[in-house]
């Protein structure tokens, strides 16, 4: 990818000119493509990633305090909503991070999560080159821009709430009922056990489930059923 191209980016999607390019460069290079190119390139994203990751959480933090006054556990939550990787991959798709992405060949054939989770990492580490070049402000300005708004969005569905309690809530107030769940199955030995969980509200099968514990089939459960009240 032509550094022309980087420039562009900063320009029309951050809203900045950056001053060492080289650092939005490698905010957008994964590490599977320097084990391609280990004698042109020397660094890959992660350590950007790292200092990212605390920069998104203090704005979002802090933009959470400053405009609710709601108690820390609800405020956790929806920080946590607002940062986890679906809604940052989400933000970095809109920014249109992909067509720069420095990936090795075997992750450009990569599945559909594998590459959701390296555009959540790409959005933080350009959070961390963004940090370096330009300071706290334009990240807050950015990521105010891309993520921030979609918080009124995100209260109204009720995403942010545990699978498990969001359908609770859904159920008892569409159906007057509350989520049962059973078992339906148990496979493999004792240390690899599977279990697959159906969720029941008003004795309807709503949503069924699978994983090593009960609880994780729990919540595949009731995401599933999530989808019907959806």
């Amino acid at each position: 990818m032509d550094v022309n191209a980087y420039h562009a980016f900063a320009r029309e999607k951050l809203g900045v000119t950056f001053n060492d390019i080289e650092l939005l460069i490698t905010a957008f290079t994964h590490r599977s493509y320097l084990n391609e190119h280990k004698k042109t390139v020397r660094e890959h994203n992660e350590r950007l990633e790292f200092l990212g990751d605390a920069v998104l959480e203090l704005v979002t933090t802090e933009f959470l305090f400053s405009n609710y006054s709601d108690p820390e556990g609800t405020l956790t939550s929806w920080r946590s909503s607002l940062v986890r990787t679906e809604s940052i991959s989400n933000a970095a798709s809109r920014y249109e991070y992909e067509p720069l992405l420095r990936l090795s060949r075997g992750e450009k054939r990569g599945s559909e999560r594998a590459r959701e989770q390296i555009l959540a990492n790409t959005y933080e580490a350009v959070l961390g080159a963004l940090y370096l070049d330009q300071g706290y402000d334009a990240c807050k300005r950015f990521i105010t821009e891309s993520l921030l708004g979609t918080f009124d969005e995100i209260l109204k569905s009720g995403s942010w709430m545990d699978p498990k309690s969001h359908l609770q809530e859904l159920a008892q107030s569409a159906d007057g009922a509350t989520p049962v769940y059973r078992v339906l199955e148990e496979v493999g030995p004792d240390h690899e056990k599977l279990f697959t969980v159906g969720v029941f509200v008003d004795n309807k099968l709503k949503g069924e489930g699978s994983g090593p514990s009960k609880q994780i089939a729990q919540v595949a459960a009731a995401t599933a059923a999530l989808k019907q009240y959806q």
